[in-house]
């Protein structure tokens, strides 16, 4: 008789981190922002699509800028479906993602990098998902914000103790979003 391994239940994909525009007629010209953990295009696509797909109906096309995605799959297998991938060099901006659900709409959502800062993160999910939208596109939108907000290296380096410190044992990240009725965000 073999021996058996217990079964695992899968671990559970962390959920997308996005702030999205609540539906209004003035667009601009993103409708939200996404921060994905890492730069692993179909595990981030899979997170992404079980949020959006009861949003804004299933999405069914993807299309990015190959410069900050080391993989592009064809297709992405998300959730009982699949997610055509397409990439666009001179087309598309590198730090936006463009979505299309059948027969819904379309949607163009600004790629925060993985390795910003939550600080960072909180002020370009807030810019992204404002009412009238920003009139920048997604690369104008983050070389805004780290002009405005450029920070030294001595200031960057923070322990976590120091951190939590500072910040009165709370994430600075929530504090930086306001609440807004247009704006919706998820998996902060």
């Amino acid at each position: 008789m073999e021996a058996t391994l217990p079964l695992r239940s899968p671990v559970g994909t962390p959920r997308a981190r996005l702030a999205l525009k609540a539906e209004v007629p003035s667009r601009g010209l993103l409708d939200g922002a996404w921060w994905p953990r890492s730069r692993d295009l179909p595990r981030e696509l899979a997170a992404l699509t079980d949020v959006l797909d009861s949003l804004w109906g299933r999405i069914t096309h993807v299309a990015v800028n190959p410069e900050h995605w080391p993989v592009i799959p064809r297709k992405v297998a998300v959730s009982g479906h699949a997610v055509k991938v397409g990439w666009f060099t001179p087309e598309i901006d590198p730090h936006k993602l463009l979505l299309l659900s059948y027969g819904t709409g379309r949607w163009d959502l600004l790629v925060i990098p993985p390795e910003t800062g939550p600080e960072a993160a909180a002020r370009l999910m807030a810019a992204a998902s404002e009412h009238s939208g920003p009139q920048l596109t997604a690369s104008a939108l983050i070389i805004a914000d780290r002009a405005l907000h450029a920070v030294s290296v001595p200031d960057q380096v923070r322990t976590a103790e120091t951190a939590w410190e500072s910040e009165g044992g709370a994430s600075q990240v929530r504090a930086a979003v306001p609440s807004l009725d247009s704006r919706l965000i998820i998996g902060m």
